[in-house]
């Protein structure tokens, strides 16, 4: 028997905050390097070199430099992505016609992850700027974009952005953030779907049994779909959130090929390597936390 629709809703949000949180203690040194690589890709001959200067410059505190941000950005968005998931897969239902507890084909869950990533991107965007700003603080005063000895905490970036363009300044770059969350989130979910059932099949049992192992690697081969597909997009969004420390920036397009114009294509992929290999610890770490955590939940008030 399905739960009550609010039963249902508290515990997918509860399991994606909790897999939020393992996302961000298991991935966040390498979402820093690619945050940094992002914003100043000149300054940086590879991933080793700007993983290593920053462990140099600042210790293991620079690597989780935004760690604080960086968690209250992955609970919210994932906390809100997936309630959306499982309302936007109720809606479906009630689209095509099908019972609450009939389970959805891998493309359908696919769209409806698609269409949770858009209230999502309300969540994370404000909250990934004061992470992006904070990952890219020492760069922004290096390269004299800002005037050095500036204070370096999430309070004084939040006070910052609130002073100089008030609270929908914490919306800048929100449009690329829609624009990355929707067909990166279509791939995301549609390739952990596909990778479970494949999965599923080959082991002769249910998708909720797959193991462990085989978990984890569908959460980590659906994070590298979601950013083989989505990444020039995410730089865009990063360059616009870091440099609009120094003055209101341009829209995504014009910024896109200011980037292309200027620098070429290949800064669109800077700090592609660190993202990539921490998609699958950390995107593993996310899906397993989520499932384990909602089965319990499940098991314990699915039939409040």
């Amino acid at each position: 028997m399905a739960p009550h629709p609010v039963v249902q809703a508290i515990i997918d949000l509860s399991a994606g905050a909790i897999g939020g949180t393992a996302c961000v203690f298991s991935g966040q040194p390498f979402d820093t390097a690619k945050v940094k690589m992002q914003t100043f890709p000149s300054m940086y001959r590879g991933f080793l070199h700007c993983f290593m200067a920053t462990y140099r410059q600042m210790g293991l505190r620079g690597l989780y430099q935004g760690a604080t941000p960086a968690l209250i950005a992955n609970i919210a968005e994932n906390a809100v992505l997936f309630m959306s998931y499982g309302f936007c897969q109720d809606v479906l239902r009630r689209i095509t016609g099908m019972d609450r507890a009939v389970e959805l084909s891998d493309l359908q869950m696919a769209c409806s992850g698609s269409l949770a990533s858009i209230f999502s991107s309300l969540a994370l965007c404000p909250t990934e700027l004061v992470k992006c700003r904070l990952q890219a603080m020492h760069e922004m005063e290096a390269s004299g974009k800002i005037p050095a000895g500036q204070k370096s905490s999430v309070w004084s970036v939040v006070r910052t952005v609130l002073r100089k363009d008030g609270p929908l300044g914490f919306y800048q770059g929100l449009t690329t953030t829609i624009v990355r969350e929707v067909p990166g989130y279509f791939c995301f979910f549609g390739a952990y779907e596909l990778c479970r059932t494949t999965f599923a099949q080959h082991l002769n049992t249910e998708k909720d049994g797959i193991g462990v192992v085989p978990l984890m690697f569908s959460g980590g081969f659906g994070g590298a779909c979601l950013w083989l597909v989505v990444y020039p997009i995410d730089c865009v969004k990063s360059r616009i959130q870091v440099h609009s420390l120094a003055g209101r920036q341009q829209g995504f397009i014009k910024t896109l090929m200011g980037i292309i114009r200027t620098e070429g294509v290949a800064p669109l992929y800077s700090g592609l390597t660190p993202t990539m290999i921490r998609t699958f610890p950390a995107n593993g770490a996310l899906f397993l936390a989520y499932e384990l955590s909602r089965k319990a939940m499940m098991q314990k008030f699915g039939d409040v």
